[in-house]
């Protein structure tokens, strides 16, 4: 896990976080959901998936998956933090930087 993850408590029981794969916001990093430049994220309203397009919730949940596993892998990695999204969300990431890589 990285130097920076000392201290993160959990939003939901106010834990530590031991595990980056236990990381919602690892989670949300990894799928292109935060900023690596703003992390902070609030969400309002109601995501009820039934009231969704189902199509869009098939898109997201398999993103999700994707992210997650992506996690399970940067516990066995000794990566920078800049390389641990998915590789579409680094070359998003690069691209708005305007900085090749």
């Amino acid at each position: 896990m990285a130097k920076c993850e000392e201290g993160y408590l959990c939003e939901v029981c106010g834990r530590d976080v031991e595990n980056l794969f236990d990381s919602d916001l690892y989670l949300r990093y990894v799928i292109g959901m935060v900023d690596p430049e703003v992390p902070a994220v609030t969400i309002e309203g109601d995501f009820d998936k039934r009231l969704l397009d189902a199509g869009y919730v098939r898109d997201r949940e398999t993103l999700v998956t994707r992210g997650y596993r992506r996690l399970k892998e940067l516990a066995a990695l000794d990566l920078p933090i800049i390389d641990y999204p998915l590789p579409e969300v680094r070359a998003n990431i690069v691209e708005r930087s305007g900085i090749a890589r």
